[in-house]
């Protein structure tokens, strides 16, 4: 019925304190799914941080960064039952991140009747 990815991204390049260089790496991976952003949302915590949301046309993506672990955690829910070949590279380069662990988890709407 449904995909969720888990992505967590370790290593991560100093862009992930910035809120214009997380909307665009978030903008093209959503454009290499094959969604479009419906709506979205951004903010820039103090000192450090950024938390990232798009509504998109398969559902939802979302960052959540961790300057100062270098960390990012990406979450990206699909309608659609596949992962996009390829993701936890672009990922990987987008975010410049040194290592990316990514789960998946399936969503099965009819499993509930």
């Amino acid at each position: 019925m449904a995909i969720q990815l888990i992505v967590d991204l370790y290593e991560c390049s100093d862009m992930i304190d910035d809120k214009d260089a997380i909307k665009k790496a978030a903008h093209q991976a959503i454009k290499f799914v094959g969604a479009k952003i419906v709506e979205e949302c951004i903010h820039k915590f103090e000192p450090i941080g950024v938390t990232y949301f798009a509504v998109i046309s398969t559902s939802h993506f979302s960052v959540h960064t961790w300057p100062e672990y270098k960390y990012a955690a990406i979450d990206i829910f699909s309608c659609k039952d596949e992962v996009v070949d390829g993701i936890a590279q672009e990922l990987e380069r987008l975010f410049g991140a040194g290592r990316v662990e990514i789960r998946t988890v399936q969503r099965d709407i009819s499993a509930g009747k």
